[in-house]
């Protein structure tokens, strides 16, 4: 202990810290000090630096000289600013005996403790000044405190940036939070907390069954209630017993593993991977599900031989698929849930506002921040897209007139068994190049498809004409859809230029015959449209009512077989359908489409005929259908699981319009959904997708022209409580004017509800998020912590979204599932609901 006196003071140093010790006749100006000083070790507690701390500074100094982060705010909280923020605290508790104009200038300030008068400050005590730099022919001030010694703050987080860890302070923005105290639950409260946690098991357990995604941090909160847990164990233990397939290790070359280090650039696209050996099984449908069954010994031999099932992969049964949908159903209606949650929501709303009007500046300064990076350079996936109407008019014009005036003598179509070309099928109807106009096409949604999806229909025949709809934008016809795969070749050459856009469009499987899905292998894969740029999605359209009345299918359970026989066959036998099974390679996923709007002449039900024995010309409903298509997936998931290939997830289209029935059966079965219009009507629902955070791909120019004024849209409602939504274009044929619709969705969605840069990149990021796109890709796309909950799995150097905005979204969710679980009393079971 060196001793030293000043100014009348007796002065200690210990440690580098100067301690005042005042004469007994100033006892008051020492016990006033005494309690400044215990005040501020209660904020700040020092103690001595350690390695990691040196560590840290030495980091912070290096990320200042190579990345400037002398502009932003220090990443550790420095010296000065530690004794400015003690400084103003206790200015403002009316505690210090020094006001802000009363504080000696920095000149005047001696650095053993003491200002110009000899009077030693409480903050000179506790935070000295760090002098400034020695000239080069000054001896350095062996009273100089190095940065690395600084005591900090015990409260932070760390943040990857790049392969660096930095510190950052945790309470970096203003929160808004709400006190509820559990002891003011009532009865109704804890019925539809209940309720509701019944609702999320039910979509966990079927996540798990169908492969597909469910939040973690939604698992981790609903497995502290009572009741069972939804793990796979069921499905593990039935296949405990039973006989597996040959293991197929996945093609090393395909899973885009090395993508992190060349970014998007591919040597050589596709990658084609090498087909696995064949099995001796066979699957075969039963009651509308396929199931695997071993080879008999002999062809024809060993007459009576029942076949063997092989592998039994389980999926829930129909009466117990109705049962859940019912309950779901039930809790929907139940008026305890549906003020529960209505509530919940509109604090959200609420809550959103208020964050944003407390910390707009905030997000918008730390994207300011960030080089290079901005909303044009974030990746964004068009992630609703039919590929029929992928291109805008304009550009189907000039792809007509091109192809008419260079290609005029190819041969297109067949008329009474004869060949015909191009320039023939215009000539027919008295046009040339010359007279071809996009107000000709009339292929551009107008104010009379409005509720009308029959006219919306009929805009995809270019002039009126259904041949030219077959020439141009069909992948089966006459030139095995060679016109179709150079537009969409156009398009994908188009999303390549912008670098930063990507789509997965939709292309149709009716269900006729069984080679349908070969032709449309052989269509991908002649014409080469694959691209780094897209994943394809296959749609089913409900029209069995029309295909029956045509007699295309004998019945429902012919066109199921159709969807699914063939995907069946390529991953058991691939040598039998080699296209196929590299087409498979580039689909995620299965959606299923028609007019919503229309009625559902019968309810889904168990008393419902299986699919071998729907025989009449009633359309099934659409829970119907999507029972069915998501069975069958689970089926085949699980064998290509099995075999090392890519699995799919189920995508629909739902709540576009018709009733909330088909929201809640997609809640059950869908990975995400595309429209969801109709959340608007249920608060149930809405808050239920919210807290599973169910992807939504929103179109609101579609909907404009088809079923809901733009200004009535929900999609800023949805932002505002947090669901987790993403724009998309639809069907830039009808509804896009520019060559980027996927930009001109964004900038007149800025316009009209005054979106913010960090509002647009935050949408971009959920486009990624929700899209089929790898995990290899989404690593080098969002950072590679991507799949981590909260700020922790946001790069802000790369989707440009502040960690403001993430962690508030992270923390709104997490205290509606802790209200959750608070209000859920777990020693009882849930009343039952009335169906």
């Amino acid at each position: 202990m060196d001793m030293d006196t000043s100014g009348g003071a007796d002065v200690a140093v210990i440690n580098g810290h100067d301690l005042m010790r005042r004469s007994k006749s100033d006892g008051a100006t020492i016990k006033r000090h005494m309690e400044q000083e215990l005040k501020m070790s209660e904020l700040f507690p020092l103690r001595e630096p350690d390695e990691e701390d040196e560590k840290n500074e030495r980091i912070a100094r290096e990320l200042e000289t190579n990345f400037g982060f002398d502009d932003e705010a220090p990443p550790i909280m420095s010296h000065e600013m530690k004794r400015k923020e003690v400084e103003h605290q206790l200015n403002v508790e009316g505690r210090s005996h020094l006001r802000e104009n009363e504080l000696p200038s920095p000149s005047s300030r001696c650095y053993n403790g003491h200002d110009s008068n000899g009077q030693v400050s409480t903050l000179d005590v506790l935070f000295p000044p760090v002098p400034p730099p020695p000239s080069p022919h000054q001896e350095p001030s062996s009273l100089a405190h190095s940065p690395s010694k600084q005591p900090r703050s015990d409260v932070d987080y760390k943040r990857r940036l790049g392969q660096h860890i930095i510190n950052k302070p945790l309470d970096e923005f203003q929160r808004v939070q709400v006190s509820e105290p559990v002891d003011l639950v009532d009865d109704d409260l804890m019925s539809a907390a209940r309720h509701l946690v019944s609702a999320l098991k039910i979509r966990e357990r079927y996540a798990a069954i169908s492969q597909q995604s469910f939040p973690r941090t939604v698992a981790s909160f609903i497995d502290q209630t009572s009741g069972y847990r939804v793990t796979d164990t069921c499905l593990q233990n039935a296949l405990k017993n039973s006989q597996h397939l040959p293991t197929q290790p996945a093609f090393a070359g395909f899973n885009e593993t090395n993508m992190a280090s060349r970014g998007d650039e591919y040597p050589q696209f596709p990658l084609v991977p090498p087909l696995p050996d064949d099995t001796r099984v066979h699957a075969a449908m039963v009651e509308g599900v396929f199931r695997l069954y071993r080879t008999p010994p002999a062809e024809g031999g060993g007459g009576g031989v029942s076949p063997v099932l092989v592998a039994d992969y389980p999926y829930p049964d129909r009466d117990t698929f109705v049962k859940d949908l019912n309950e779901l159903l039930a809790i929907t209606a139940h008026g305890p849930t549906k003020t529960y949650c209505f509530q919940r929501l509109t604090f959200l709303d609420s809550k959103y506002r208020m964050h944003c009007l407390l910390n707009e500046v905030k997000e918008l300064a730390a994207q300011r921040k960030v080089p290079h990076r901005d909303f044009y350079n974030v990746r964004k996936v068009d992630t609703h897209i039919h590929a029929a109407g992928c291109m805008t008019q304009k550009h189907l014009l000039r792809f007509m007139k091109k192809k008419l005036n260079k290609h005029g003598h190819d041969e297109v179509a067949l008329e009474g068994g004869k060949p015909v070309t191009l320039q023939q099928v215009f000539a027919r109807m008295h046009l040339t190049a010359y007279h071809l106009s996009v107000d000709l096409l009339d292929v551009h949604a107008d104010r009379n498809t409005f509720h009308r999806f029959d006219k919306f229909n009929a805009k995809y025949n270019p002039i009126g004409e259904s041949k030219l709809r077959e020439i141009f934008i069909k992948s089966n016809n006459y030139m095995n859809g060679r016109y179709f795969a150079d537009i969409l070749k156009e398009v994908i050459s188009d999303l390549e230029d912008s670098k930063y856009q990507y789509a997965e469009p939709r292309i149709s499987i009716y269900g006729t015959s069984w080679d349908e899905w070969d032709k449309l292998a052989s269509f991908a894969v002649s014409n080469n449209v694959f691209s780094p740029h897209i994943k394809w999605l296959i749609q089913f359209p409900r029209i069995f009512d029309i295909f029956k009345g045509k007699n295309l299918v004998k019945n429902f359970g012919e066109l199921i077989n159709n969807m699914f026989g063939p995907l069946f066959e390529a991953t058991l036998q691939p040598s039998k359908h080699p296209d196929l099974y590299q087409f498979l390679l580039h689909v995620i996923g299965f959606d299923s489409v028609d007019d919503e709007s229309k009625v559902d002449t019968v309810r889904f039900c168990s008393t419902n005929p299986t699919p071998e024995n729907w025989v009449s010309d009633t359309n099934p409903a659409y829970s119907y259908y999507i029972y069915y298509t998501w069975s069958n997936m689970v089926v085949l998931n699980r064998l290509r699981r099995d075999r090392g290939l890519n699995t799919f997830v189920l995508r629909p289209h739902c709540g576009e319009a018709g009733i909330i029935t088909h929201l809640a059966v997609s809640f059950m079965a869908a990975e995400n959904i595309s429209h969801g219009l109709l959340l608007r009507k249920s608060p149930v629902l809405q808050y239920m997708y919210y807290l599973c955070q169910v992807g939504i791909a929103m179109s609101p120019l579609s909907n404009n022209s088809l079923f809901l004024n733009y200004n009535r849209n929900p999609f800023p409602d949805f932002i505002a409580r947090g669901l987790r939504v993403s724009l998309s274009t639809d069907d830039p044929l009808q509804f896009h004017f520019t060559r980027e619709p996927l930009m001109e969705e964004f900038s007149i969605a800025a316009q009209v509800w005054k979106l913010s840069a960090c509002d647009m990149c935050e949408l971009a990021r959920n486009s990624v998020l929700m899209s089929g796109f790898s995990k290899q890709r989404k690593a080098v796309w969002l950072g590679e912590n991507w799949e981590d909950d909260g700020p922790g799995g946001n790069d802000i150097s790369k989707t440009n979204v502040p960690d403001i905005r993430v962690c508030y979204r992270y923390e709104s969710l997490v205290a509606e599932l802790k209200t959750l679980v608070q209000h859920c009393i777990c020693d009882t079971p849930p009343p039952p609901i009335d169906n």
